[in-house]
C-alpha cells in the first residue's frame, strides 16, 4: 500500500503542490486501496487530480471515460507536460495512428488513457481493452449516465457493463453536479460495489450570485456596466444561440470591450485558436454557447455573465460555477428576459419521449423558481442538491443585499458576510504589489511566446496562480523555484533555465 509521504511526494513531483485540497487525499487512498468510489465534487474542487494521482502512482494502466474530446485532448497534453505518459483514442486520428496508440497500450505504455463512452461501448474495443493492464476507470461527468440528470447521454448507459466485463477492477464516478436522486441512479447504473462515497458542499462562499429580470434595452446596458467593473480581468458571457453569441460580441467591440466568440459551428482550428486567446488573457472576455467551459482550467474568471434563462439548476451551477475557482471574489450573474420562459417552455413541450419531458418540465419549474424567489440563491442550490445549510442568508447574493454598484445603479451595498473565510489561492512568501505589475506583464509575455512556439496552450505553460506566485517570490535559483506552488520537478526540469532567464531579464 502506498504511504502518505509517497503520495505527498508525488503531489509535489507532478503537480508542485504541498497539500492536498478537501477529500483529495481520502479519495485518493480509496481508488489505490481497490475500492469503487463515488464522488460529486463542484467545480473547481480539483476533481481530475483524484484519478490522475493513483493513475500516476500505480502500475497499470487507468481509463478515463470522458464525453468531450477538447476536455480529453487537454487532460492528456497536461499530463505530458507533467512527464506522466497518457493518450487519448478517438476518430480524429488516422486508422495508423489508432492501432499504434493500442499496441502501445496493450504494452502497458500509458498511465492513464482516455475514452468517450461511445468507443468503450464498441466490441472491438472490449476485445483489446482486455489486454491491457488496466488498473481502474474513471467515470467523469458520471451524471451523463442518468435519465433523472440534466445531460442524459444514453451511450454512457452502455457503461453498465464494465462491472460484468472487468469484474475486478475497481470504478470511480465522477460528477461536479447531481441530486440525490441522480447520485442513487450512478451507483445502479454503474454496479459499483459498497462504494467510498465523497460528497463535499456544494456552497461556494466567494461566489456572489445575481439575478435580475431584464428587457431587450435593460440587458445591454447592465453587461457593459458589470464587464466595467470588472475591466480587465477574464469574464464569461454565455449567450443562448450562436446568432446572439456573434452579435454580443460585435456589440462589445463597438463599446471598447475587446471579445471573442466560442460556439460549435465555427471551424475547430479558429474556435481553438479564440481559446487560446482567452485562456492566454490577450483577450479578457469571451462569448460563448453553452458548450464552452466543460473541462476549461481557469482559476482566475471573475465574472460569469448568462443572458438567458439556463435549463435547470445543475447546468447554472456549473456554468457560473467556472467563476472563482481560485478561491477569490467572484460575481455570477444570471441577466434573463420574460421570453426565457417562454422558450423553455416551448422546446421543453418538443421532447418526443414522455418521462424525458416530465423530467425536463421538472427542470423548467425549479429553475422558474429559482429566478423569481426571494430566498437566498445559495441556500436554494444547496437544498436543491440535497444539502440543507445551517444559514438562511449568505451575504453573498442579491436576495440577501450583497450587491455591486453596477448591478442596482447605486453605490455598493454590502452586509457583513458570515459565512465561512474565503480561502487564499495559493501560500506565498508576501502579497502582491502594485511595483509588481510590470514582472507580472512580462512574464505573462514571456509565456504566451513561448506557448506559441511549441504550439501549446499557454496555461499548460504555468497557470495564472503559479504564475502570480512566481512574482511574488521572485526565485534566485531552481531550487528556490521549487517552492512556487504549481511548479514540481519535471515543470522545472522543462522551463526553469527559462523561467529564470527571463526574471533575469526583467531585473536588467
Amino acid at each position: 500500500m502506498i504511504q502518505q509521504a509517497d503520495l505527498l511526494a508525488a503531489l509535489r513531483r507532478y503537480w508542485g503542490y504541498d497539500d492536498f485540497r478537501p477529500m483529495q487525499e481520502r479519495i485518493v487512498t480509496s481508488i489505490l486501496s481497490g475500492n469503487d468510489v463515488a464522488v460529486v465534487m463542484p467545480t473547481g474542487g480539483g476533481k481530475s487530480l483524484c484519478y490522475q494521482l493513483p493513475a500516476a502512482a500505480t502500475d497499470g494502466t487507468a481509463i478515463v471515460v470522458s464525453p468531450l474530446i477538447a476536455l480529453m485532448q487537454d487532460q492528456a497534453a497536461h499530463l505530458a507536460q507533467m512527464g506522466i505518459p497518457a493518450a487519448i483514442l478517438n476518430s480524429t486520428f488516422t486508422q495508423a495512428e489508432q492501432s499504434s496508440i493500442i499496441r502501445s497500450a496493450m504494452q502497458g505504455a500509458y498511465r492513464l488513457l482516455y475514452l468517450s463512452p461511445e468507443r468503450l461501448a464498441r466490441q472491438d474495443t472490449i476485445d483489446w481493452l482486455s489486454r491491457v493492464p488496466v488498473s481502474f476507470f474513471a467515470i467523469d461527468e458520471a451524471h451523463c449516465i442518468s435519465e433523472w440528470g440534466h445531460e442524459f447521454r444514453p451511450e454512457y448507459r452502455q457503461l453498465s457493463r464494465l462491472r460484468d466485463l472487468f469484474p475486478d477492477k475497481p470504478i470511480a464516478a465522477f460528477t461536479a453536479s447531481a441530486t440525490k436522486q441522480v447520485r442513487h441512479d450512478i451507483l445502479q447504473q454503474l454496479k459499483l460495489h459498497q462504494p467510498h462515497k465523497y460528497i463535499l458542499s456544494f456552497h461556494r462562499p466567494n461566489l456572489r450570485y445575481l439575478v435580475k429580470l431584464c428587457d431587450s434595452k435593460t440587458q445591454p446596458k447592465l453587461l457593459l456596466a458589470a464587464l466595467a467593473e470588472h475591466a480587465g480581468s477574464n469574464a464569461i458571457v454565455y449567450a443562448p444561440t450562436i446568432k446572439s453569441v456573434e452579435s454580443t460580441v460585435e456589440f462589445l467591440k463597438s463599446n471598447g470591450i475587446p471579445a471573442i466568440a466560442y460556439h460549435g459551428k465555427m471551424e475547430n482550428s479558429l474556435r481553438q485558436r479564440n481559446q487560446e486567446l482567452w485562456m492566454s488573457e490577450e483577450v479578457p472576455v469571451l462569448v460563448g454557447t453553452l458548450a464552452f467551459g466543460l473541462g476549461i482550467n481557469k482559476p482566475s474568471v471573475r465574472t460569469v455573465i448568462h443572458l438567458s434563462m439556463p435549463k435547470s439548476i445543475e447546468q447554472y451551477y456549473q456554468e457560473a460555477g467556472r467563476a472563482g475557482r481560485d478561491g477569490l471574489p467572484a460575481d455570477c450573474a444570471l441577466l434573463w428576459q420574460k421570453k426565457d420562459a417562454g422558450l423553455l417552455a416551448h422546446f421543453t413541450q418538443q421532447v418526443q419521449d414522455s418521462r424525458e419531458r416530465d423530467n425536463a418540465w421538472d427542470r423548467y419549474r425549479i429553475i422558474r423558481r429559482y429566478v423569481e424567489s426571494e430566498q437566498c440563491r445559495h441556500h436554494q442550490i444547496c437544498m436543491h442538491f440535497g444539502e440543507t445549510p445551517k444559514w438562511e442568508q449568505c451575504g453573498m447574493c442579491d436576495v440577501c443585499q450583497s450587491v455591486p454598484g453596477w448591478f442596482s445603479g447605486k453605490a455598493p451595498v454590502r452586509t457583513k458576510i458570515s459565512i465561512a473565510p474565503v480561502p487564499a489561492p495559493v501560500r506565498s512568501a508576501r502579497p502582491l504589489k502594485d511595483s509588481d505589475e510590470g514582472l507580472i506583464a512580462h512574464m505573462k509575455k514571456w509565456r504566451r511566446d513561448l506557448a506559441q512556439a511549441r504550439g501549446i496552450p499557454a496555461f499548460m505553460i504555468l497557470h495564472d496562480t503559479t504564475l502570480l506566485d512566481l512574482c511574488r517570490r521572485e526565485p534566485g535559483d531552481l531550487s528556490e523555484l521549487l517552492h512556487v506552488t504549481g511548479i514540481g520537478e519535471r515543470k522545472a526540469e522543462l522551463y526553469g533555465a527559462e523561467i529564470m532567464k527571463a526574471m533575469a531579464g526583467f531585473r536588467k
